[in-house]
């Protein structure tokens, strides 16, 4: 089948470093950024086209790439893949208007809108690739971007340490999944999900098999910042440029659950995985929130705060059930907004005050009063209060554990929760405080910035308010993996 316009998206990285040359030699800046931005735009466009595609009617597109399986490899988009590509440029927009105020004062924007665009089209390849191998392949893209864009700020050893630290983890990781991946191969000849799920699915539980469920773990674990893989996570948020690090927590973390789960699923009953994804869902989630409870450097303390997440993340993949996904899948969504508008709006204060020690920020909630808006939504939907999103995906997930007799998990998750206000608190009493005779100057960040910010805190009020479009959306992707498998196996092999 002839690949739509909608999939040339995956070139844009090679255009946006044409583009960002071609404006440095005329000594046009503002070219390269409209560029970037046109390009993430042409991002979200490409999307909705491939949804219009047939995937809202529920078909499956799949694209061969230098012939049929298991030589070729393949694109496959269902509207699981287009649901988590969707979350990714969605960000990834409003990231890149975000970074024309942010980044104006830095230099080398052309690496840096082009890493930007390469991160990006990572993510979508990796949701929409049909095989471990394209998938790998897309992982390795995506992890490679976020490398350099960890330790883009170079005039300083903490982002290079920062970087160096996230790199060597990542490719610790990355072999391990190719070890895991050869394993899969050695077994069955081929990568191909379809034909994987038709050979391994459903069979006995071997010694290799247990073996390739621990590489799989620990290959996308350390991606996705599950506890004890996490470590890189709060070393390279403090030292990225604060719309990575939104970028970062809101979606890249959760493209490696996806990866996990995805893969997961098409190779074992959900039956095999649910105690161990319960264990490290309980064990994420409670040392991630310890551990923000012990910060006083506010990018760091979300850093720990996203560790905390993505355990409630994996309370909906313990469950197996169609439910506990449609919480997974609505939270990552959630998440991507309400961490990224934290991040963001933590940018906006470091930009203006230099600093993000939470104790030297006394009073600048007076000054900057959209930005600490912004940061209040965010924390209440991230610590699920009612009237947020964050509420919506927090009540699927833990509700969703009764039906799957792991009630004690979501008690769990309701303690965690509440203990996540202390930190949220703690920030919003700082801002909102007595100024101080040594209080640090500050004023409102650039409109482009706010702009942005509240723009996502809208949404996690609006689709707090009203989840309905969202909750059927999320809905419509965890049933296309339960109860669309067949049908995904399928649009392979006919």
């Amino acid at each position: 089948m002839v690949i739509p316009t909608a999939l040339y998206y995956m070139f844009s990285p090679i255009i946006m470093g044409i583009v960002g040359m071609l404006a440095d030699k005329m000594k046009t800046p503002k070219l390269r950024d409209g560029v970037a931005i046109l390009v993430s735009l042409w991002g979200v466009l490409s999307m909705w086209m491939l949804y219009n595609m047939g995937v809202s009617a529920g078909d499956i597109l799949v694209f061969n790439i230098g012939g049929n399986p298991p030589l070729g490899a393949c694109l496959e988009i269902d509207m699981m893949s287009l649901y988590f590509a969707s979350s990714a440029v969605i960000l990834s927009l409003l990231i890149t208007i975000y970074s024309y105020s942010y980044m104006s004062h830095d230099t080398r924007l052309t690496e840096y809108y082009a890493l930007l665009c390469a991160i990006t089209v990572g993510m979508v390849g990796v949701a929409f690739a049909g095989d471990m191998y394209s998938m790998f392949i897309f992982w390795e893209m995506m992890g490679i971007a976020s490398y350099c864009l960890v330790s883009f700020r170079k005039d300083s050893p903490g982002p290079i340490e920062a970087g160096f630290k996230y790199m060597i983890m990542g490719s610790v990781g990355s072999v391990i999944l190719f070890f895991g991946m050869a394993f899969i191969y050695g077994m069955t000849g081929t990568l191909n999900f379809a034909q994987l799920a038709m050979t391994l699915r459903g069979g006995a539980i071997t010694p290799w098999m247990v073996i390739v469920f621990a590489t799989l773990i620990v290959g996308f674990g350390v991606k996705a910042a599950i506890v004890p893989m996490h470590t890189w996570l709060p070393d390279a948020h403090p030292e990225a440029p604060s719309p990575i690090s939104a970028l970062l927590s809101g979606i890249v973390i959760e493209t490696g659950l996806y990866a996990m789960i995805r893969v997961l699923y098409i190779l074992y009953e959900p039956a095999v995985f649910k105690l161990p994804m319960a264990i490290l869902a309980v064990v994420t989630m409670t040392l991630g929130n310890l551990m923000a409870l012990r910060q006083d450097d506010l990018k760091r303390m979300l850093a720990y705060s996203s560790v905390a997440q993505i355990g409630y993340m994996l309370i909906g993949v313990s469950t197996g059930l169609a439910y506990g996904l449609l919480g997974t899948f609505l939270h990552v969504f959630n998440h991507a907004f309400m961490k990224g508008a934290a991040f963001l709006a933590v940018g906006s204060i470091d930009h203006e005050t230099g600093t993000r020690d939470i104790n030297k920020l006394k009073g600048v909630g007076r000054k900057m009063p959209y930005t600490t808006l912004v940061i209040i939504i965010a924390f209440l939907g991230l610590a699920g209060f009612p009237g947020t999103s964050g509420f919506i995906s927090k009540f699927i997930l833990f509700s969703s554990t009764i039906g799957a007799g792991l009630a004690i998990v979501a008690v769990i998750g309701v303690l965690n929760s509440t203990l996540s206000v202390a930190y949220y608190a703690r920030v919003i009493m700082a801002l909102l405080g007595d100024e101080p005779a040594d209080a640090v100057d500050a004023k409102e960040a650039p409109f482009l910035m706010v702009g942005v910010t509240l723009v996502m805190a809208l949404v996690i009020l609006v689709f707090g308010i009203f989840p309905d479009s969202m909750t059927t959306i999320a809905a419509e992707a965890s049933n296309a993996l339960i109860e669309g498998l067949g049908n995904y196996i399928g649009a392979i092999l006919k």
